[in-house]
């Protein structure tokens, strides 16, 4: 029996040798007490190299990869590998935790730094993306994340000399990033001419903007900026892997084995190489390098620590040592002396003394090593290589005795036999060899007997035997030295073993778990003087056992810190210490042996802290098993809360049916009754499976939970109010310590816990998002601003939340088992205990995470399970209850003492001002002194003390107590049986609430006459409810078996009973004694009923599938009713006692003739026309309606009509009750719902007289009463009721604009696709054609200087520009024109009262420090919100969010901390932001059709509203959480839900929503009150509230008429109004946007004017222009004045002036106009339409000169020829049409271009007018005579042409202007500039670039500039080049860009 506890002694960690040098840089410090820090395996060492001694870190799980150190250099930062890796912050003098942080990486953590006051550290992940993230560490909170890189990263490092600023390198890339809001932004180093891409190791950051790197080859890069400015070649002569920079300078370290310093400005000081010196060798790496006052630390490759003095540099001091890398097997140790010996794959063995903590011998050998013995008396050690040959040396000097090769495969295990004269050899093919020792080993045996290869060996004390283990797990015996394999089991069964290292055996069965056959553990050794044993598996465990241990699953007591595989473990020789090596980590860890006479002086061993289950020292349980569970425990422990269907999940599914059943019905859905219901009492209270969840709040008041209701009872008037936030079962509940607030626990599939207040009933936080499953237990902490929660998830999460803020603060993994209980500590806040099943754990915070030590039991006591705890006086006091009745006293994590409290588990305990109160399953109340010495007094809960006043009777003496509190001088105690009662302090007893035990209730019935109901469930009791005013039970009786059923008799003296067991019983209504009972029926009675009027028969139905018919009067059957298939779930009787109308769960409806029981076929159509006493019937067509869209995964239990015929209410399994109007005919019809049952409602019934409705929940054994309110009664209160689950299919109303709006999608730039449909390959995929030179076989650059050939001529005639061409350096954005206006709203404001105006055009925001919400960033999926000052224009915070496709809508709250956006995703996800810290609060699905506009109300942090396609929601933000309620229309009459598009706000909670059909609609909090009709006759798309004044202004799309305009001006009630028409000369004016400054009203308009309009004159003036649809592909600039023009889409073209900022002119064309262009005077302009038309216009006088039409499609270009003769329209028929403007307007075409491959994109003529070249979107590029037509063909007239201008993207003179992105999208238009050397581009992305002309190189270097959304369509420079104008796609926006010359 001793095996199935663990052993009492314990091992600790001493020694480890070696140093991770390999994959790993950066990680060996000098910490400020001079101590060293690294690290090894899983664990960080802290090294004092003056007193030769180890501390060690141990928090980690598995291998740690990265350190860094703080600042301050006391704390350490590691980051470890894993799936769910995590950061430890702790303290290098202390080695304890300080901080956890945690769930962001995935794979591994491959960098750290902390910035220069260490308040920040960033870590690299090595997932694909290698995710950079930026910490506060100390709250353990993420403040910002990005992808890093698509390749490795190898460091990181904050610019110590800027803020926010920090650098990267890595493969082939270095990046500069700046820290902005919650965004981190990278700018890539350029390389550039200076140095080569190449891979960069390691940084450090210096002033001035200088970064230093070390690069793979061995230089090193020095940087400015993000430019790379110089190189220091030939640093190192192969890659710098260590970089260290201190006071002095820096000093970098290689893979040449050299140290270099420099000082600060990075001038070399001195070499140090490390290969030169005593202790180097060749091939000595560098891998760290610390550099400090004179001392300079050294990690190399090869796990080696050198310290280094600097004015000794020649005798570097080697102060640890380990094996190389490879992997480490063999292990043996010395027999007589503190000597272990380790052999491994790096060839070497080496000896270490186990007493001075050092390397003393190593030896290269030829072959890895695998194994490892010493002879007996010390001389020989014997090696076993990986080649299947061994070795002996001599101890003593290392020299070769023999080395034999007789087997190809790997040694694994060699061994002496105990009289030191053989050596078994063990090898990978399955066989022993035995040698003689003596007889310079001869072999002199061998054992075959094996199938799989040898892994462990022992020998028999007396030489005689062997027993060997293989891979298979067999174990088998030898007889010695010949081998002869031993199968009699007798023989073998005395026979001692000098050693035990084997895995199976009877002795160690114990190290195998239960039930499962894996082959896992490597090496065990066995302590026979300590009955120990030691093993060692593959997960980097160490356990100890008791030896022998002969059961399976023994327990043990497990040790951390190797990271993966132990490979070997030993006992020293004399059982001091034990040895273990690693594999992977190849480290050797040397442990100290403490047995147990040595623990009961050692507390101080106390458990080791852990992060998680897996570092606890002990095993799952450490004692021997406990005894058997309570039964009442037993029971909650199975329990699980897990649903079918979540509530959360309906929507999801709602969506699915939907689209399923688009094609089904189509008819009118019936509207929701009139009537609703309001919740009045509930009978119930949750005890069976929750404890300490009752107390009084601070007016004496009393709350607790039943069902998903949070009740709070005023005892004084007998009334309870509710709190109705959640929608599932509640499972804890724990009150503020200032007893106002209250905090709730529900189940969910993401369980939310809410935060209300006892006073208003409003939540004030809801917490969500880290627990699964439900929430099982909450507390508050002592100052009431924490809150610690935990879930029943399979880890049992603990988290710590700061509640008011609705942020997570701390998470952890609670325990394997179920946690009952959590309690903060009263003095310490981030200290907590949490106990539950065999466990109490003692937690602390620590960052993002929580560290937990299991409670140390030590020999007082056993792990018990423990199902209360309160803390003591002290914060390090605290008493917990245990399952068997003790009550434990902990100091710190110590048991100190128990004490007998109750018989039967303690399950609540309460600390008072002086002393305790426990409660217990004996119901017992007990009260303690304060130190639980004595029990002051007892009190029995009786019924015989019960008080006279007492509501309701108790059921049984001394019921299991589940809650104890108290206040105003009562104990208040709730128990097992669902009530609660106050106890006096002098003894009386009262009763306040209860309800049903545990088990489903499903039986209800209604009184005939009286106020009262009648209940039956599984918990064996028959009771009688007062419905009137008193509320209480008034009778009870036990059953011997379950109830299903119960009826009343029609004159209310009798009632009936159906039981579970197929019997049933009559009852005396008053007395409840028997009258009668039958048993017919074998299973439950599902349903009985009286017959009406006289109540004569007696129908009884049953699961069996029959109806029984009795005579009430003869007591007998008289009838039996069959052809049911399936159990009877309904039965009702007609009104005159004849006919049964029966359901069942087939979902048949049948009808049976009483009282025969002959079945009868009654039609639909007469179902409906007979009269029914009752209607409790679900199916037919009379409630088809009742069935929801979800029907499939829940069932509508039970229904029940009220006897007005008109309301019938329905209850279902998810909980909800819904009331319908009757008849409810066709599908789906529409309800109110109502939430407060948490699972399945079994039962409703309507009160005699309607006036209340009675339902009971199933499993939540709950009985509610609800108040029935008619129509009229409404008005006083708005009631609480959900709407429909299916919106309104009627329509709310249509406009074009809105649908446009609607359905835009908008693309992300990234994804942005060609706008032209272009064919073929790309540019710069094309084979190039040999240029002239090259075909006449001259090579470039050869020609002679002075050359008889003509000089080759220009490319491009250059014009107009002074004499020296300057090259353009670069373009600065001036002006824009144009405003978005077609698809966003609420987008033009004023600053500063009205001086300046802001708003919007493609992605550059003009001017504001409003929010903008990008459309379109370069990042594909994640859309940002850039918030920025109107005034210096400078970015304040960027937030990178989550909302896929964009960004619809942004608000500020009225504190301007809060911002809001809203997503286009399909949820239409509204987020809340902290927007200067970057921190997202909440975010939620908004609604799942498009949502317009979200505001926050001008007087609020927390409210909003948000109104949308057919919506209005009222939001409130608690905590993190966003709650929503929908308008409600049924207060106005025949009021249907409309589109909505505006939204603004009066005082007192009035919010005024702008629709779809002009009218505005008034809210009161989210009531409907009024509906100012007709506000406008279009949509109102704008609306604006003034602070000021509280005046509104309105905008809407209508025409202009004497008395009606677009924008109104409204008093703050919306009753009087003031029109202004907008001059603009349109049919219908259409305002988008509008705001009001100082007697100002500006308006933004869907014609993409902002205009501002005077409120004393109602004068317009017209600010900014623009189109109003795009794409604007028609663009030409003025030949010599900065005038230019464009086409657009919208059929207008419009002359803008560059100098006065402003549209000159406007010309309609009644046709969308494609291209345009001036002659070369500047007298004439051509316009190119999309339907084939072209048009010439005088500018004089801007009469048409001509027109002409000859082809049907789109005219793309079309030119002047240089000397105004010809013109040139190119089309998308491929053609390219020549007419002589000499002829006059008649316009004849006078020829064409034949053989265009493709549609023509752009022309161009040469200087002399006789070629024309066309660009076509095949992209190839054609030239062609002018005027025939003709194609040219040779090479060498093309090279000579020069052209007049350049405006194509074909050719090889522009090949660099494709960019390696190209695939998804085109270059659309170049422009050369005048001057000839420069040249622009816009391209599908949005992006204008600057080249160098020509760049027939592909890929040319280019800048490029942001600001158009996607698709640039054209771009022009202005005469002389001072400007360029690029014309945007999508934007419809026109950029002016100034260009900057550079100086000559």
């Amino acid at each position: 029996m001793a095996a199935r506890s663990a052993p009492n002694c314990h091992l600790r960690l001493e020694w480890v040798y070696g140093y991770r040098g390999h994959q790993c840089r950066n990680n060996l410090y000098y910490t400020a007490a001079k101590e060293i820090v690294y690290f090894v395996a899983g664990v960080g060492v802290v090294y004092s190299p003056r007193e030769h001694r180890q501390k060690f870190y141990r928090g980690h799980s598995d291998d740690i990869i990265s350190l860094a150190l703080h600042p301050e250099r006391v704390l350490v930062a590691t980051g470890q590998v894993g799936k769910e890796p995590y950061i430890c912050v702790w303290d290098s003098y202390t080695v304890q935790t300080i901080s956890v942080l945690k769930d962001v990486h995935t794979h591994g953590i491959a960098c750290l730094a902390f910035d220069l006051d260490g308040q920040r550290l960033v870590s690299v992940g090595l997932d694909s993306k290698n995710a950079v993230c930026v910490w506060d560490w100390k709250r353990g909170k993420m403040l910002s994340m990005a992808p890093g890189h698509t390749d490795r990263i190898f460091d990181i490092s904050w610019d110590l000399y800027q803020p926010n600023k920090l650098v990267s390198c890595g493969v082939k890339h270095i990046k500069f990033w700046s820290l902005c809001g919650n965004a981190l932004t990278p700018k890539r180093g350029v390389f550039g001419k200076t140095g080569d891409l190449q891979t960069i190791l390691c940084l450090a950051c210096a002033r001035d903007e200088l970064t230093y790197s070390g690069a793979l080859n061995g230089d090193i890069y020095v940087w400015k900026g993000i430019n790379l400015i110089r190189t220091i070649q030939g640093a190192h002569t192969a890659g710098i892997f260590s970089m260290n920079a201190c006071e002095e300078g820096f000093a970098t370290g290689g893979r040449d084995g050299c140290i270099r310093l420099w000082d600060l400005t990075f001038k070399p000081i001195t070499v140090i190489d490390l290969r030169e010196t005593d202790q180097g060798y060749k091939g000595l790496s560098v891998r760290s390098v610390c550099w400090r006052g004179d001392h300079i630390l050294v990690g190399t490759q090869d796990s080696e620590i050198f310290e280094i003095v600097v004015h000794e540099r020649n005798k570097p001091f080697l102060i640890m040592q380990g094996h190389c890398e490879g992997e480490l097997w063999a292990l043996a140790v010395h027999p007589t002396k503190p000597l272990a010996v380790t052999g491994s794959d790096d060839r070497s063995v080496r000896i270490w003394s186990l007493v001075d903590h050092a390397l003393i011998a190593r030896c290269n050998m030829e072959e890895p090593i695998r194994c490892a013995a010493v002879n007996v008396d010390g001389i020989h050690l014997a090696l076993g290589m990986k080649d299947g040959s061994f070795t002996v040396l001599r101890v003593r000097d290392m020299t070769e005795v023999v080395h034999i090769k007789d087997r190809k495969e790997a040694i694994h295990e060699l061994k002496y036999s105990p009289d030191g004269t053989y050596l078994a050899v063990g090898c990978n093919d399955s066989s022993v060899d035995i040698y003689g020792v003596a007889q310079r080993y001869k072999k002199l045996g061998e054992c075959v007997g094996s199938l799989s290869f040898i892994t462990h060996l022992d020998w028999s004390s007396d030489s005689r035997y062997l027993q060997t283990n293989d891979g298979n797990g067999k174990r088998l015996f030898y007889r010695m030295p010949g081998g002869k394999e031993v199968t009699n089991k007798e023989e073998i069964k005395g026979v001692h073993w000098a050693s035990w290292t084997c895995v199976s055996g009877l002795e160690v069965n114990g190290i195998w778990p239960k039930y499962s056959d894996i082959n896992d553990i490597n090496s065990v050794d066995g302590n026979y003087i300590g009955q120990v044993l030691v093993t060692a598996d593959d997960y980097g465990i160490i356990k100890l056992f008791r030896y022998p241990c002969l059961r399976k699953g023994a327990k043990f007591k497990k040790y951390i810190g190797h990271s993966a595989h132990v490979t070997n473990v030993r006992w020293s020789h004399d059982y001091q210490w034990v040895i273990s090596i690693g594999g992977a980590d190849h480290s050797v860890f040397q442990w100290k042996f403490i047995p147990e006479r040595k623990l009961k002086d050692a507390l101080h061993i106390a458990p080791q802290e852990s992060l998680a289950d897996s570092n606890s020292d002990e095993s799952d349980s450490d004692m021997s098993d406990v005894p058997e569970l309570d039964s009442e425990i037993e029971q909650e422990t199975q329990l699980t809360y897990r649903r079918q269907v979540y509530k959360e999940d309906l929507p999801q599914l709602k969506e699915q049916y939907k689209e399923k059943q688009k094609s089904g019905t189509s008819k009118r859905r019936e509207k929701a009754p009139g009537n609703s219901i309001r919740l009045h009492f509930v009978h119930g209270y949750r005890g069976y499976d929750c404890r300490s969840n009752l107390f009084y709040t601070q007016i004496g008041e009393i709350v607790y939970h039943v069902a998903a209701v949070g009740v709070i009872y005023n005892r004084q008037q007998n009334t309870q109010r509710f709190y109705l936030g959640h929608d599932d079962d509640i499972l804890c509940l724990a009150i503020h310590p200032l007893k106002d607030y209250v905090a709730t626990g529900q189940v969910g599939r993401d369980p939310s816990i809410h935060i209300w207040d006892t006073e208003t009933i409003k939540p004030l936080s809801v917490l969500k998002g880290c627990h699964q499953y439900g929430v099982c237990a909450v507390d508050f902490s002592a100052d009431g601003k924490r809150l610690a929660s935990v879930g029943i998830d399979d880890s049992h999460t603990i988290v710590l939340w700061d509640w008011k803020k609705g942020e997570k603060l701390s998470i952890a993994r609670g325990s394997k088992d179920k946690i009952f209980v959590v309690k903060m500590n009263p003095y310490v806040p981030d200290k907590l205990i949490t106990a539950g099943i065999k466990h109490v754990k003692f937690w602390r915070r620590a960052g993002g995470g929580l560290i937990g030590r299991k409670g140390y039991v030590g020999t007082l006591g056993k792990n018990d399970t423990m199902m209360c705890a309160v803390y003591g006086w002290t914060e390090e006091m605290a008493f917990s209850g245990t399952s068997t009745g003790d009550v434990c006293i902990w100091r710190d994590v110590f048991l100190v003492k128990t004490v007998k409290a109750h018989d039967g588990p303690v399950f609540s305990m309460h600390a008072l001002e002086k002393g305790f109160v426990t409660g217990g399953k004996d119901g017992i109340v007990a009260l303690w002194d304060d130190s639980f010495e004595r029990c002051l007094k007892t009190y029995a809960i009786k019924r015989a003390a019960l008080a006279p006043g007492s509501k309701g009777l108790l059921l049984e003496d001394n019921p299991s107590i589940r809650a104890i509190s108290l206040g105003h001088g009562h104990i208040l105690v709730g128990t097992k049986n669902g009530e609660i009662l106050e106890v006096d302090k002098s003894g009386p007893i009262t009763l306040l609430v209860q309800g049903h035990m545990e088990g489903e209730v499903w039986g209800l019935a209604t009184h005939p006459y009286l106020p009262i109901c009648a209940t039956v469930s599984d918990d064996k009791t028959l009771r009688i409810w007062d419905l009137s005013p008193s509320h209480c039970m008034l009778a009870v009786r036990k059953l011997k078996k379950g109830g299903r059923c119960c009826c009343f008799s029609p004159d209310g003296k009798a009632l009936a009973v159906g039981m579970n067991d197929g019997s049933f019983l009559m009852a005396n209504a008053d007395t409840l004694e028997d009258l009668v009972s039958f048993h017919h029926r074998k299973d439950i009675i599902s349903d009985i009923r009286f017959s009406p009027g006289s109540g004569k028969y007696l129908a009884v139905a049953s699961h069996d599938s029959f109806i029984d018919i009795y005579n009430v009067m003869s007591s007998k059957r008289v009838g039996i009713c069959k052809g049911a298939t399936s159990y009877i779930t309904h039965v009702d009787w007609d009104i005159r006692g004849k006919l049964l109308q029966v359901n069942t769960g087939a979902k048949e409806q049948l009808f049976f003739e009483a009282p025969r029981g002959k079945k009868q076929t009654i039609p639909s159509v007469e179902v409906e026309k007979i009269c029914w006493a009752s209607w409790t019937s679900v199916l037919g067509l009379c409630c088809e309606g009742i069935w929801p869209v979800v029907g499939e995964v829940t069932d509508i239990t039970a229904s029940c009509l009220t006897s007005d015929k008109m309301v019938l209410a329905t209850g279902d399994d998810l909980g909800f009750v819904k009331l319908f109007r009757y008849p409810a005919k066709g599908k789906f019809g529409k309800f109110k719902r109502y939430v407060a049952h948490s699972t399945h409602v079994t039962n409703v019934r309507w009160t005699y007289d309607d006036s209340m409705l009675v339902t009971l929940g199933g499993a939540d054994m709950s009985l509610m009463v609800w108040t029935n309110e008619m129509e009229g009664y409404r008005e006083k209160r708005p009631c609480d009721s959900e709407e429909s689950d299916t919106d309104s299919e009627e329509d709310g109303g249509y406009d074009s604009d809105v649908t446009r709006e609607n359905e835009i999608s908008y693309t992300i730039r990234a994804l942005s696709t060609n706008i032209r449909p272009m064919f073929g390959v790309k540019p710069h995929l094309q084979g190039k054609e040999p240029s002239v030179d090259e075909r006449q076989g001259v090579v470039r650059g050869s020609r002679p200087p002075v050359s008889r050939a003509p000089p080759r001529p220009e490319k491009l005639q250059t014009n107009n520009v002074g004499k020296k061409k300057r090259p353009i350096e670069d373009l600065v954005l001036e002006l824009v024109f144009g405003y978005r206006g077609r698809d966003c709203r609420n987008n033009v404001h004023y600053l500063n009262d009205g001086d300046d105006i802001i708003y919007h055009t493609a992605s550059v925001g003009i001017l504001h420090n409003v929010a903008t919400g990008d459309l379109a960033d370069m990042s594909a999926t994640a859309p940002s919100i850039h918030i920025w000052d109107a005034v210096n224009k400078q970015t304040l915070s960027i937030l990178r969010c989550y909302h896929s496709k964009g960004v619809c809508s942004v608000s500020f709250s009225a504190t301007g901390k809060l911002l809001l956006s809203v997503g286009l995703d399909p949820e239409h996800t509204i987020t809340i932001w902290r927007w200067q810290e970057g921190a997202k609060i909440a975010s939620r699905a908004g609604h799942n059709q498009r949502i317009f506009v979200a505001e926050f109300r001008p007087d609020s942090d927390s409210q909003f509203v948000s109104v949308g396609v057919k919506h209005v929601k009222f939001w409130t933000l608690a905590g993190r959480a966003l709650l929503s309620k929908k308008g409600l229309l049924s207060a106005v009459e025949d009021a249907r839900m409309q589109t909505m598009l505006a939204v603004a706000f009066g005082a007192n909670n009035l919010t005024f929503t702008g629709t779809i059909s002009g009218d505005v609609c008034v809210w009161k909090d989210h009531i409907l009150c009024r509906i100012v009709a007709r506000a406008h006759n279009g949509p109102v798309f704008a609306m604006y509230t003034t602070l000021r004044d509280g005046l509104i202004v309105t905008g809407g799309k209508e025409r202009p008429s004497k008395e009606g305009g677009a924008v109104k001006l409204w008093d703050q009630e919306l009753r009087r109004c003031r029109a202004f028409r907008l001059e603009t000369g349109q049919v219908t004016d259409c305002v988008r946007s509008v705001c009001r400054g100082k007697g100002k009203i500006l308006v933004g308009t869907r014609n993409a004017e902002i205009i501002e309009v005077g409120e004393k004159n109602a004068a317009c003036n017209i600010l900014v222009n623009g189109h109003v649809d795009g794409p604007i592909w028609g663009l030409v600039t003025h030949p010599s004045r900065d005038f230019f023009l464009s086409a657009a889409e919208d059929g207008t073209v419009r002359l803008w002036d560059i100098a006065d900022k402003k549209m000159l002119n406007k010309v309609n064309l009644g046709h969308a106009a494609r291209t345009v262009c001036y002659s070369p005077e500047g007298d004439m302009v051509a316009i190119g339409m999309k339907n084939g038309e072209f048009i010439i216009l005088l500018v004089s006088s801007l009469k048409i000169w001509g027109k002409k039409r000859d082809r049907r499609c789109a005219i793309h270009d079309i030119r002047f020829s240089p000397d105004s003769r010809f013109l040139a329209v190119g089309s998308s028929e491929n053609s390219v049409d020549f007419y002589d403007l000499t002829l006059g307007p008649t316009l004849n075409r006078i020829s064409y271009c034949r053989d265009i491959p493709s549609f023509v994109i752009q022309m161009d003529f040469s200087a002399d007018s006789r070629h024309l070249q066309v660009s076509t979107g095949c992209y190839k590029r054609q030239v062609y005579e002018v005027p025939s037509g003709k194609p040219v063909m040779d090479h060498a007239t093309m090279d000579r042409i020069t052209w007049a201008t350049w405006t194509s993207i074909l050719g090889d003179e522009v090949m660099g202007i494709w960019s390696r992105h190209a695939e998804k999208a085109n270059v659309n238009c170049a422009c050369v500039s005048h001057s000839g050397i420069s040249l622009v581009t816009g391209d599908d992305f949005g992006m204008v670039k600057l080249f160098d002309f020509p760049c027939p190189e592909k890929f040319a270097k280019h800048k490029r500039f942001l600001g158009h959304s996607p698709h640039v369509t054209n771009i022009r420079f202005t005469s002389g080049d001072r400007h360029v104008i690029s014309a945007g796609g999508d934007d419809c926006s026109l950029f002016v860009w100034k260009c900057v010359h550079m100086p000559h």
